[in-house]
C-alpha cells in the first residue's frame, strides 16, 4: 500500500486524496527536464498531488509556476502541500479542465505527467480512471493545450509510457509540436525502458531528438550512481 505522504528534502508531498501517488518515474521527470535560466513562467497541467510544480520551484529562484489540476478533491490537496513549502509566492494552484483555461501570457515550459493509457480496461474507481486513463483528457487535447500556451521559445516536457509515446508523437507532431530530446527510463541493466520523457517544442529546426538514457537501479537492488545524482537534490535517503 502507498503512503499517504512522501518526504522530500525541502518539501512534504501529502497524497492521501489524490488517486494517483509520487512515482519514481515522475520524480525523474521533474529533476531532469531542462529549466535554461531564461524560463519566467512555467505551466504544470494535471498537477495531481503538486510534485511537479514543487520540483519546478525548488530548481528555480524567481519562476511563477501555474498548476491546473481538474479533479476537485486533487487540487485542494495540491493546494495544501503548496502552501506548507517554501515557494508558495510563486505556485498558483487552480482547479480547471486545461482545455478551457485561459492565460494572458505564453509559458517558457510546460510540463505534464499525462493520463497514459488509451485502450487499457478500465478499474472500479473512477478518479484513477480518470487520472490513469485518456477519458478525461485525449492526446489530442493535451497537444491543443500545449501549443496554445507555449511560448514560440518553450519547450514541453511529457512523461510516457514508450508504446503510449509512439502514439503521442504521430499526434503532437500533426500539431507542430517536434522531439528536442527524449530520456529513455528502465528498471535494472538490460530490461526495456518502459517509461520515456520527451521534450518537445514549436520548431523543427534541426529536426530529431538527442537520445538520453537512465538506469534507475543496479542488479544488487541500490540505486545507479546516475540515478543518485540525477534524486540528489530531493530525496531524503540520497545524502
Amino acid at each position: 500500500m502507498s503512503n499517504n505522504w512522501f518526504q522530500f528534502k525541502q518539501f512534504r508531498i501529502d497524497q492521501g486524496q489524490c488517486a494517483m501517488k509520487v512515482t519514481t518515474d515522475a520524480c525523474i521527470q521533474g529533476a531532469w527536464t531542462p529549466l535554461p535560466k531564461k524560463t519566467k513562467r512555467i505551466l504544470d497541467i494535471g498537477t495531481g498531488t503538486g510534485l511537479l510544480a514543487l520540483m519546478m520551484a525548488q530548481r528555480t529562484e524567481n519562476t511563477l509556476i501555474d498548476a491546473v489540476e481538474y479533479d476537485a478533491t486533487a487540487a485542494e490537496q495540491a493546494k495544501e502541500n503548496v502552501s506548507h513549502s517554501p515557494w508558495s509566492n510563486r505556485i498558483t494552484v487552480q482547479c480547471n479542465d486545461i482545455r478551457a483555461y485561459d492565460s494572458s501570457e505564453k509559458y517558457d515550459a510546460i510540463i505534464c505527467n499525462p493520463p497514459f493509457f488509451d485502450n487499457a480496461l478500465l478499474g472500479p474507481k473512477h478518479e484513477k480512471n480518470t487520472a490513469r486513463h485518456t477519458i478525461a483528457l485525449t492526446k489530442e487535447e493535451l497537444a491543443m493545450a500545449v501549443v496554445k500556451h507555449l511560448s514560440p521559445e518553450g519547450h514541453v516536457s511529457i512523461l510516457l509510457p514508450v508504446p503510449e509515446y509512439r502514439y503521442w508523437l504521430n499526434v503532437a507532431e500533426g500539431y507542430g509540436l517536434f522531439p528536442r530530446a527524449i530520456l529513455l527510463i528502465r528498471h535494472r541493466p538490460g530490461s526495456e525502458a518502459k517509461r520515456i520523457v520527451a521534450i518537445m517544442s514549436l520548431s523543427n529546426t534541426g529536426y530529431g531528438a538527442v537520445e538520453h538514457q537512465l538506469t534507475i537501479m543496479q542488479e544488487d537492488g541500490t540505486y545507479t550512481e546516475q540515478f543518485r545524482e540525477m534524486l540528489r537534490p530531493f530525496y531524503l535517503n540520497i545524502p
